[in-house]
Formats: C-alpha cells, structure tokens, sequence
C-alpha cells in the first residue's frame, strides 16, 4: 500500500514538472526577430454594361466581368504606385471583394430602374437610383393628393431616331476589388 501510494506521488510530483517546464518554455522569448510584411492596398473599379433585363446567369457573367477588369485595373494601379515609391512589387496577400450596384439610365425622366436579376454582389446592393422629381411624385402620391391635371398640349412629331434615343436605357455593372501587395 505505501509503495502504491509513493508510486502515485511519483507520477504527480513528475507529471507538475513537465507541466511547469512546457509552460517555461512555451513563455520564454525567442530569439528570432521576424520584420513585418510590408504592404500596398489598392482598389480596383471597373463599370461594364448590362442589359436592363438580364436573367441570372447574365448578370453573374457580367458580375464576374466587371470584377476581372477591376483586379486588372488594381493590378495597374499597384505597378504604378510601386514604381513610383522605388519599391519592388511581390504577390497578392489579400483580395477583397467589395461588391457592386447597377445604376440605369435614359428613359423619359433621365433616370430608369434596372428591371433585371442581381447577381451575387457578396454584400447588399444598390439597384437602382430614382430621380428626385420622381421620389418626391412617388411621397405625394403615398400621401393620397390627386395629381394635377394639365392641360392637354399638342405635341409636335419628333424624328423616329431622337424619340428612339430620349427613351433608350443604358444600365451600368459597377464592381470594386481591394488588392493586398506584398513590397520591398
């Protein structure tokens, strides 16, 4: 029995040793000296054009596009930056997507609403812009004022291809990506 209980001891007294030397050394301070990466951030942007109506998959295509060209146009601006700094630029650290909106335009006010599908921005998005006459005719109407009546006026035909250009809607994918660079 004592033999048991002085194997027991053994084992515990051995076993709190270990335990305070792996401690020791887990906090005793190395003797390597590492210097910090540096960096260089950029953003990249790009605008691509999208049909007003486009489905799913269009979009994303289109998404991917824009986000292609705003990585090439960081990679630009990375190289520029560098060469101005007479710094060496290495490879990518980080790349974040910083996501996009859609923002259309023409139609009768100036201003239209893109009417297709979202592609996956990575964040929420902003989809349309709405003119200000157009906001404040859109809080009146909520408000139950009737809108006035005009009088009728006569209009004058305008050439097919002026009418066809005052009412044709052009949409823009806008993307950003943010670039990491290692330098020396």
């Amino acid at each position: 029995m004592r033999s048991a209980i002085a194997a027991i001891l053994a084992v515990a007294a051995s076993l709190v040793l270990v335990n305070m030397l792996g401690v020791a050394a887990a906090e005793a301070p190395t003797t390597s000296t590492t210097t910090p990466v540096r960096t260089l951030s950029v953003d990249g942007v790009a605008n691509v054009p999208i049909a007003e109506g486009a489905n799913v998959a269009a979009a994303t295509a289109v998404y991917r596009e824009g986000m292609a060209a705003a990585v090439a146009d960081g990679q630009s601006k990375a190289e520029f930056l560098a060469s101005k700094t007479a710094t060496t630029l290495g490879s990518v650290q980080s790349i974040v997507e910083g996501g996009g909106y859609i923002q259309c335009t023409g139609g009768e006010s100036g201003y239209a609403e893109y009417q297709g599908e979202q592609p996956d921005f990575g964040r929420p998005a902003v989809s349309s812009v709405v003119a200000p006459e157009a906001a404040g005719a859109q809080s009146e109407a909520k408000v139950g004022k009737p809108p006035a009546k005009r009088p009728k006026k006569k209009s004058k035909k305008k050439p097919a291809a002026k009418a066809a250009a005052a009412t044709a809607i052009a949409c823009t994918l806008s993307t950003d990506v943010t670039l990491i660079y290692a330098i020396s």
